[in-house]
């Protein structure tokens, strides 16, 4: 569900202050050590958790994914690439899958990375599934039940075999952080999910999380024994803000390099902004009303748990309140047409398994208050509308405050049913507490699911099966935001899960999807945009994953961290060339193919030798000319610090 220190970095005004800086000595420059090139990245939603097996949020997936390693990662365009395995083979009678895991590779603390890791991590999910459990918050394993994933071992140092029902390739896209062994090793999946993950971390990504500032910030370093390719930054900051506006700002006056969730208004103004990009990525997921069902199949309310009323089981109530809301207007008026209209439960972006509503709602707000009334739902003097006990129906819309989005949209949900003779009060909460009311007593003893609609988002992964499973019975108490409960549903998650073909599998997806959306178990507003902005003056080599419609940053993996340069290197000056009378020039080397198929710049930074060239001749012009040009460094060295 669902989610200041300055780089190392020449601020560049002018040609001539760039020609001033060639001038410097090297040795009058500060160290790297000392004066780290930081990335820092900003978005609204804050850090819940660094235990991976607790996180509910797109950030803490960042936070994780950045420490740790998948035992297979996501390219470019979503395609299996090596991650904690190099290689991976599958058995001829289809049954199991032998996975090499890298020779020499390390964790941070500079202990063997070995198959005893991934054998460790995915065994703690495998002894969950057994026993009919979850780790944590259970949003991780759900990925390795529905590979098929039965029994794991792990003959050697490098080798780990996986043994598995399922005749798809689910197996590569397991959503499962390798942990170190020698660090949680004395942990069952019963505890691991309660561990306090304290930084620093010990890790085998790219980054390790070093530091860490609820509501202010995350901060991860370099990880020097990582195996793969290393981006350019030496830290990276994720810095959490309190709204859009001030993020913006900061990115703006060049305090942080990414901004996350900008608000539509924000994200066309910054189009005109000078060395800022804008990007409009596909949403693998939703914004929704899920309505709370806690309670239903007992057909009696608790008070103090559950939904206010019995109305919210009712699917006629719930569908009748889908023909008040306009869609259409929520996109144009909240999201500033930046999202397509909601239906059903699998996102467009996954187009094999989309499908739309074979019965859709429209808006209609005539239409809803006939329904409420055949349903038994009737007004009574004061234009108030009662439940089948006769009482007034008023209902609590609860939502965060990680977007500007939310609040705008309870706003128009709560005029909506208003027309109807619905009272709604529109409650703000930060993500961490939001998620613990949604919580039922399956959960916990201290959770009640409190609540009657709750306005949020998910995001999934590559396979609709992340989106689906918080609809099934057993994600009551971890994932569910409805506490939906249906063994139609489930029969039909297993039966795609088994289907033999695409085609198959397709069909029992368009039957859940139009399950889901009859029953009205979620209204599903808007598939949203993702919106975010970056500096192009202080990183370079930004790149969207997928390529064709998603973002740098937020997405699955960390391979666009692996990739970004550093903007403000200055080329070496390129040694004159001397030919003979007659001769050719010896020609330059072309840049390298790089792993996505692209090119990767020549050593020592990017640029063309003639802007080069013309940059030297104006520094000898202005020191020829007695102008002094002044280079400023900007730092922090933590993000509390004064600057």
């Amino acid at each position: 569900m669902r989610p200041s220190a300055v780089h190392r970095a020449i601020r560049l005004g002018s040609a001539l202050a760039l020609a001033a800086a060639l001038l410097v000595p090297s040795s009058a420059l500060p160290a790297r050590a000392a004066n780290p090139l930081v990335l820092r990245v900003g978005t609204t939603q804050d850090l819940d958790a660094l235990n991976p097996y607790q996180t509910l949020l797109v950030s803490g997936y960042e936070a994780f994914q950045l420490t740790y390693n998948l035992l297979v990662d996501f390219g470019p365009n979503l395609e299996p690439v090596p991650g904690f395995a190099d290689s991976w083979t599958r058995a001829a009678d289809g049954k199991s899958w032998t996975f090499h895991i890298r020779t020499g590779m390390k964790w941070s603390d500079g202990q063997p990375a070995t198959s005893a890791d991934a054998c460790f991590s995915w065994g703690l999910a495998v002894a969950a599934i057994k026993d009919g459990a979850n780790i944590g918050a259970g949003y991780l394993d759900p990925s390795l039940k529905d590979a098929g994933v039965t029994a794991v071992s792990c003959p050697d140092d490098q080798t780990m075999i996986a043994t598995t029902t399922d005749p798809s390739d689910r197996v590569l896209q397991v959503y499962l952080p390798i942990i170190p062994k020698h660090v949680w090793g004395k942990e069952t999946y019963k505890t691991i999910g309660d561990a306090k993950f304290v930084a620093p971390l010990v890790g085998s990504g790219p980054y390790t999380a070093a530091e860490w500032k609820t509501s202010q910030f995350v901060r991860f370093v370099r990880n020097p024994d990582y195996w793969g390719k290393q981006g350019a930054a030496d830290e990276v900051v994720i810095q959490f803000f309190k709204g859009a506006d001030t993020m913006v700002q900061a990115l703006k006056a060049g305090e942080i390099d990414y901004a996350r969730d900008a608000t539509p208004e924000q994200l066309k103004a910054l189009e005109s902004q000078p060395n800022v990009k804008t990007v409009v990525g596909s949403s693998n997921g939703w914004s929704q009303l899920a309505f709370n069902e806690y309670g239903a199949s007992k057909g009696t309310l608790t008070p103090g748990i559950g939904p206010s009323t019995k109305a919210l089981w009712d699917p006629a109530f719930r569908d009748a309140l889908g023909y008040a809301v306009d869609k259409k207007t929520l996109v144009d008026r909240v999201l500033g047409g930046y999202g397509e209209v909601g239906t059903t439960i699998v996102p467009p972006v996954l187009g094999a398994w989309h499908v739309e509503p074979d019965h859709p709602r429209t808006f209609d707000v005539e239409m809803a208050k006939q329904k409420l009334d055949a349903a038994g739902y009737k007004l009574d003097g004061q234009g108030q509308r009662l439940d089948k006990e006769g009482k007034p129906i008023s209902l609590r819309l609860d939502y965060p405050n990680t977007k500007d989005t939310y609040a705008k949209a309870a706003q128009f949900v709560k005029d909506w049913y208003g027309q109807l003779g619905i009272k709604v009060t529109a409650q703000q909460y930060d993500s961490a507490t939001l998620g613990n009311i949604v919580l039922p007593p399956e959960a916990g003893k201290d959770f009640k699911a409190n609540y009657d609609i709750e306005l949020w988002g998910w995001s999934g992964n590559p396979d609709p099966n992340a989106l689906l499973q918080i609809f099934r019975c057993d994600a009551i108490g971890s994932s569910s935001d409805s506490q939906y409960c249906n063994p139609a549903f489930d029969k039909m998650y297993d039966s795609q899960n088994a289907a033999a073909t695409a085609d198959a599998r397709k069909t029992i997806l368009a039957q859940m999807q139009n399950l889901i959306y009859d029953q009205a178990v979620y209204d599903i507003l808007y598939y949203d945009a993702n919106l975010a902005a970056y500096r192009t003056d202080h990183f370079g080599g930004w790149q969207n994953q997928p390529l064709a419609n998603g973002t740098p940053l937020f997405t699955y993996g960390t391979l666009q961290y692996t990739l970004l340069t550093d903007a403000t290197a200055v080329p070496s000056p390129t040694p004159a060339i001397t030919t003979a009378p007659g001769a050719s020039p010896t020609p330059v080397a072309s840049a390298a193919p790089s792993a996505t198929g692209g090119t990767t710049a020549p050593a020592g930074g990017a640029g063309d030798n003639t802007v080069l060239y013309v940059v030297i001749l104006v520094a000898v012009l202005v020191v020829a000319g007695g102008v002094l040009m002044v280079v400023m460094r900007r730092r922090r060295a933590t993000p509390g610090d004064e600057e």
